[in-house]
Parts: structure tokens; sequence; C-alpha cells
């Protein structure tokens, strides 16, 4: 019987811990569909207007109270997101991939001192990350903007990648590539037909991570990005800062979608045999 209630316990602790994580989320997704303009706390009906207001076409809500001020302005913050996250995935996939397996097939001296460097950014907190940055791009007199973004994630995003590419280094047959370099294959086509193969669905998986923890990122953004170089959740945090509108849960939304569906894909990639 003790067992037994213990076990009760533990469930609905389990239970409870889902509750308290995911009943935010599931409210924001909800009252993204609420036709009430004034207080979304009250239900007053389904709705996809603010989804198309958002994006600048008129709706029968929307012309009683336009919430987002400026739908270029989202439209350009988008746009900033997109080429940064691009940008920021490109760089840190090729960097990350090449440490890691130069890591894994080189051994030199203050390697794991080395090792542990990479692993800095990812457990340093965000907000000392943010301010060191700004700090040396003033120092150096760089101009903030999406290059300066572009440079403070590919700081922290290339230890991510490393990690997930190592993790898949680290299960890879390695005859495969003895038997092609005695079968006469040089370097690049043991590389390119025998090494790459293996650890691609690694190499996507963290190209996969880094573009949407680039795409969901505030807190370094915010200390390093320019006046015209506003990202979505920075544009986000300041219609915040004038209250929580409606439309601001739908354009939430929408982020979450696009993060479920990467982060499921870069999953599902990783674990891949």
């Amino acid at each position: 019987m003790k067992r037994g209630w213990v076990k009760r316990l533990l469930s609905l602790h389990g239970v409870l811990f889902l509750v308290f994580v995911y009943a935010p989320i599931v409210m924001v997704v909800v009252l993204s569909f609420n036709s009430n303009p004034i207080n979304m706390m009250i239900w007053s009906g389904f709705t996809f207007d603010w989804y198309w207001s958002i994006l600048g076409y008129p709706t029968q809500l929307n012309e009683q109270t336009l919430y987002v001020e400026s739908t270029d302005q989202l439209l350009g913050a988008v746009k900033n997101s997109l080429i940064v996250a691009v940008s920021t995935t490109t760089i840190s996939t090729i960097l990350g991939t090449m440490t890691a397996l130069a890591l894994y097939r080189y051994r030199f001296r203050a390697q794991r001192f080395y090792q542990g460097l990479l692993y800095m950014p990812m457990v340093m907190p965000d907000i000392v990350l943010g301010i060191a940055l700004l700090v040396f791009f003033v120092g150096f007199g760089v101009a903030l903007g999406v290059m300066s973004i572009i440079i403070g994630h590919c700081t922290f995003l290339i230890s991510y990648v490393f990690v997930v590419v190592s993790a898949r280094l680290a299960g890879m047959d390695d005859t495969l590539e003895q038997a092609s370099a005695d079968l006469g294959a040089n370097e690049w086509v043991t590389f390119r037909r025998i090494t790459l193969p293996q650890i691609l669905p690694g190499v996507i998986g963290g190209a996969l991570l880094a573009f949407i923890i680039s795409m969901d990122d505030l807190v370094i953004t915010y200390f390093i990005a320019g006046v015209d170089s506003t990202t979505l959740p920075v544009f986000i945090y300041g219609m915040l800062r004038r209250g929580v509108k409606p439309e601001i849960n739908a354009i939430a939304t929408l982020m979450l979608t696009l993060s479920f569906i990467i982060a499921t894909l870069g999953l599902y990639l990783r674990r891949r045999h």
C-alpha cells in the first residue's frame, strides 16, 4: 500500500509539472483566436482576424482598434530575424562541424581545456554574454546592427553545433574510413562519401537547432542590436512594454509553431540511425 501511495504521488507530481509548464503556452495559443479586442481574458468568440491583421489585411476587428502600429515594422523585424538566423546557422554549422571533426581526429595539449572553453558559451548566463559582447563591440568601434547580431549569435551557436556533431561522431564506425583509405581513396573522397553521410543527420540537427535558437534569442540580441536592426523577439518585447495585446498572442503562436516544427525535425534527424 505504501508503494502504491508513492506511485500515485509521483504520478500527480508529473501531471502538475506538465500543467505548470504547458498551461501558459496553451493559454497563449487559445487566446490568439479570441475575438475580444478589449479584454483578451474574456472569451467573445473564435476568429482568425488577429492573424490577418499582423499581415496588414483589413479585418472587422482591427478597424476598431489597430494594435500593430506598423505592419512594415513587423515584416522588417521578421526579415532581419531570417537574415540573422540563416547567416548564423550557415557560419555556425560550418565552424562547429570543423571543430568537432578536428577534436575527434587529433590529440594535442590542453585539448580538454579547449573543449571546456567550447562549453562555456552554453552555460554562461545570456545577460552576461550580452553585456560582454556589447562592451567588446563598443570598445573596438564596431557599429551595432545586423552584422553585430550575427557575430554575437555565432559566439554561442558554434558550441551547440559542436555538441550535436560530436555526439554523432562518437557513434561513427571508424572502420569504414580505414577501409576507404585501404582501397585507395584520398582524404577528400573519404570525407565526401564515407564521413559526411554518417554525420549528416547530426550536422542537419545542429543546424536546425542553431536556426531556432537564433530566431528566438532576445536577451543577447537586445544588447547588440542597432536602431534599424530590430529582430522579431525584440519587436515583440517592445510591444509587450505597452501591454499584452491580442496580436502578440498570434505572433507568439506562429513563432511557437515554427519552433516546434524545426525542433521536432532536428531531434528526428539527430536520433536517426
